[in-house]
């Protein structure tokens, strides 16, 4: 009997103790079998599996056929055990198959072990690989391996696993010319796990060498397929069960965001992260949708695409999940590093565009075409290429789900979802994330509603803030105006007393000395002396009324000038000496301080004249007795100026600051010459500034308190120019 003969021999008696036959007939160990009527999802605990498990179902050999096996691969009950071990020891359920798959891998001292439990409406799938050491060349391309172990297997496995034998390929390469010459996986090993009579999933054992797979390794993975098969299923429960409540926790921390009115960046943030977890997906974002046309509400009959931008409102990202699930190449990885996840909620990914159109967009378009349903690709090989604007990577993220956020119609936008392997999306899943759009359609129309009130509260509030500010505004006009009629009511009632004063004061005078010149026996002195006083009264009152008409003239700027040169010095020593005989009874003293030359300007004599009368007649009406008044004459040239600058200064009362605003208005009197009567109608400094502006002068005052008195320095500063300039007439 040769060595092939004898390995038959050995492989035919391992079989028989398996219940299985090398030849092909269907055979599954009884102790493996589910109860009839039993479900996986009937309500149970879920330690019920491992509680099987703790004395693990494995085929019956005997003594003589187990060493064999023990010797050649690696013995069932062993394997068995340490599966029971993962289940009871591992308590995240995203580490198991991986787990699994070493002990299968290093156990058929493979290349690469692949584990996959297949979708169904109870759990997602998963597909976890293992490979041996570096030097293979497998662990540097396990995504791509994987990929093309399934583009292959899966039709074979349609067609060839029902019978539950495993499928035995000695050279991929010659059954499938896309595997290229330096692919390194070659020989494969595939048998179909079955829980309750449902094929759950699929192992792949793979070696870098293409070889024949002996009857001995067929037997030894199908001992163990049914082991593999209650882990598959365990973990599917276990994944289900927490995908349930991932499923509660998003439902009601949405429903908390939104009656607590959250921002709504936030809830959209908090709903696509939510989800994405949940559903154990690399990726996420949402799309909102801004229509060019406002008024566009709904969909036209012909399905014609609005203009309207597309902007992405936030994205979620795991990281390099993929890689993560199949870079344990060896059992010493620690359970925390394989299932750890980097993930993060983006406002804006540097991999997407902040915005675009929604013609740029292929999927896009196709997904507000086909609104209110769901867009669903579970492979990229499923759909056309798109054309000309690729948002989704599909080359990385095959597996596509594309919601819409709608409302009464209106696409708000979209919720996508995209895995980095292609899958089946579950009625479960689609459910959820229906509800979770319907939850962020809501949040965005409801954060709309919101901002159009704030918007028109805010438009109301400063509608009602201009309003408040323009009454505010009338109101001090109003008060100012009340004001200015009360100050003119004021003026006019205190011009009335002055001219009712300076009126009939003089005509009483004069009435009194008519009487008195009317006596017969009257003495000539004492008749020469009412001449006099009736020569004086008739003068002040013609005085009076002259100067309201060259005012009235002055101030319509219909009084002529009569220009001529005159000496500056000798005008004000005329007027010096009739002041000083008017003076002498208050004990007054006027200093006259000029240049030692002649001041020769060119201005209206009449207007200077009247001018500097009603100056000295005003110092001499405020000054305290006894006290000095000055009169300094200065000549002022420069580049800019050539001027003449007379400062005349007396002491006396203080003049407010208030009063020095108004003291040049008609008819203004100051407080201390309403105070002490003094005489005056308000119409001499009114009368001066009018006729220094008609000479192309100015005039300023000012009031300064005396230290450690209660006078002030009043000083009345005339500036004219030495030549008339015509031009400002």
């Amino acid at each position: 009997m040769n060595d092939a003969q004898a390995d038959m021999d050995v492989a035919t008696g391992i079989a028989k103790h398996l219940h299985v036959s090398v030849s092909g007939c269907e055979a599954v160990p009884e102790n493996l079998a589910a109860p009839e009527g039993r479900s996986l999802l009937a309500p149970r605990r879920v330690d019920s599996f491992t509680s099987k498990l703790s004395s693990p179902s494995s085929p019956v050999f005997t003594q003589e056929h187990k060493g064999a096996v023990m010797n050649y691969k690696g013995d069932p009950i062993q394997i068995g055990q340490q599966i029971t071990q993962i289940l009871l020891n591992s308590p995240d359920p995203e580490t198991v198959l991986l787990k699994i798959a070493d002990v299968l891998g290093k156990s058929f001292q493979a290349d690469t072990c692949l584990i996959s439990s297949v979708a169904s409406h109870q759990a997602t799938p998963q597909t976890v690989v293992w490979s041996a050491d570096d030097h293979t060349g497998l662990a540097g391309n396990l995504s791509e391996v994987r990929s093309k172990l399934w583009m292959l297997l899966n039709p074979l496995l349609e067609d060839n696993l029902s019978n539950s034998e495993p499928l035995a390929i000695s050279d991929i390469h010659v059954i499938e010319t896309r595997f290229a010459v330096e692919d390194p996986v070659r020989a494969v090993l595939v048998i179909q796990t079955k829980f309750q009579s449902r094929a759950n999933g699929s192992i792949v054992i793979g070696r870098s060498q293409a070889l024949e797979w002996t009857d001995v390794e067929k037997g030894l993975l199908k001992a163990v397929a049914d082991s593999v098969a209650i882990a598959i299923s365990q973990v599917q429960l276990q994944r289900q069960l927490r995908a349930a409540t991932q499923y509660q926790t998003l439902i009601s921390q949405l429903t908390m965001a939104i009656r607590s009115a959250i921002e709504v960046n936030q809830i959209l943030q908090m709903a696509i992260a939510g989800t994405a977890q949940a559903l154990g997906v690399e990726r996420g974002f949402i799309l909102l949708l801004k229509y060019v046309d406002p008024l566009f509400k709904t969909r036209s009959l012909t399905k014609a695409l609005p203009k309207a931008k597309v902007t992405v409102a936030c994205e979620y990202n795991t990281g390099e999940q993929a890689a993560i699930s199949e870079s344990g190449s060896a059992l010493g990885e620690s359970a925390d590093n394989i299932s750890s996840e980097q993930s993060s909620i983006n406002p804006l990914s540097s991999t997407l565009p902040s915005s675009f159109l929604l013609s740029d967009c292929y999927l896009c378009q196709q997904a507000f075409q086909k609104a209110p349903e769901p867009v669903i690709i579970t492979d990229k090989q499923d759909i056309p290429t798109s054309n000309g604007f690729d948002l989704f990577d599909l080359e990385t993220m095959p597996a596509l789900l594309m919601v819409p956020l709608e409302s009464q119609g209106t696409v708000l936008g979209f919720l996508v979802l995209q895995h980095h392997q292609p899958r089946s999306w579950q009625s479960e899943e689609l459910e959820l994330v229906k509800w979770v759009s319907a939850q962020a359609s809501t949040a965005i129309i409801q954060h709309q509603s919101i901002r159009v009130r704030q918007d028109l509260v805010e438009e109301r509030t400063a509608q009602l803030q201009r309003s408040l500010e323009v009454q505010a505004k009338l109101y001090d006009k109003m008060r100012q105006q009340v004001e200015q009629l009360r100050q003119l009511n004021q003026i006019k009632d205190e011009f009335i007393n002055a001219i009712n004063h300076e009126l009939k004061t003089p005509l009483t005078t004069m009435s009194v000395a008519i009487r008195m010149l009317r006596q017969a026996e009257l003495p000539p002195e004492r008749r020469a002396k009412y001449l006099e006083i009736l020569d004086q009264q008739c003068t002040q009152e013609i005085n009076l009324i002259t100067d309201l008409l060259t005012l009235q003239k002055v101030e319509s700027k219909k009084s002529p000038i009569e220009l001529q040169k005159i000496d500056l010095k000798q005008v004000i020593q005329n007027l010096a000496e009739p002041f000083a005989k008017k003076w002498a009874d208050k004990g007054l003293t006027l200093e006259i301080e000029s240049p030692t030359r002649s001041l020769m300007l060119q201005t209206d004599s009449d207007s200077l004249n009247r001018i500097l009368e009603e100056l000295l007649t005003n110092a001499g009406k405020f000054s305290e007795p006894d006290s000095i008044v000055s009169l300094r004459v200065t000549h002022q040239v420069s580049q800019k100026v050539n001027q003449i600058a007379l400062c005349l200064t007396n002491t006396g009362a203080c003049i407010s600051p208030t009063e020095v605003e108004h003291i040049f208005e008609k008819f203004r009197r100051g407080q201390v010459a309403i105070q002490n009567a003094v005489q005056g109608t308000g119409l001499g400094l009114a009368l001066v500034k009018s006729l220094v502006q008609h000479i192309n002068g100015a005039i300023a005052l000012t009031s300064c308190p005396i230290e450690d008195t209660q006078s002030c320095e009043t000083c009345f500063t005339l500036t004219l120019p030495l030549v008339f300039d015509l031009t400002k007439i």
